[in-house]
């Protein structure tokens, strides 16, 4: 799609040019103008098609994401830290020796094998399971689980001013203090 609008760009930049009266008004000018303009229409043309393919690909994935049930409560702050932590790498490793069970994140984070399970249970992650367990299996975001982690994003709170000061002027002291 990107090539095909890039040939729109070009050909709407020729014709700007040519109609920009940098060239004399000739039968030259003219011809080339109609053939510019074709050919204007022949790249919104190819565009247009390449914008329907890529409309029918994302489809699916649309639907998809509309029938895929939304979670009705809110992550809490310990669940987030968890998925944030397996986005950025995390593998699930079972001890040689002890057969303990650990979830360790590529940030050094612990994640108990309970709420690892507790993630998988709800769709936010799943493992590679074509991985030995002993080797580690790597653990992913699933769909859903990036997009409970985007909707629990918090924004940064901000005070709001009471507009701009004096530089150098002291904030006023309410009456009864002074």
């Amino acid at each position: 799609m990107a090539k095909t609008q890039i040939g729109v760009t070009f050909y709407l930049r020729l014709l700007n040019r040519l109609t920009s009266g940098e060239f004399d008004v000739d039968d030259a000018l003219v011809t080339r103008t109609d053939r510019t303009v074709d050919q204007l229409e022949d790249a919104t043309n190819a565009r247009d098609a390449a914008a329907q393919k890529v409309l029918a690909a994302l489809e699916p994935i649309e639907v998809a994401a509309a029938t895929s049930a939304p979670q009705t409560e809110p992550l809490s702050t310990d669940d987030q830290a968890a998925l944030l932590a397996i986005a950025r790498g995390a593998k699930h490793y079972e001890h040689l020796l002890t057969g303990r069970m650990s979830v360790t994140a590529a940030s050094g984070t612990r994640i108990s094998p309970a709420k690892l399970r507790r993630l998988e249970d709800a769709g936010l992650v799943v493992r590679d399971t074509d991985h030995p367990v002993h080797a580690g299996q790597p653990v992913a975001l699933t769909d859903a689980g990036c997009a409970a982690l985007f909707a629990n994003r918090r924004t940064p709170t901000t005070q709001a001013s009471k507009g701009p000061g004096r530089l150098g002027a002291s904030q006023s002291i309410p009456a009864q203090r002074r």
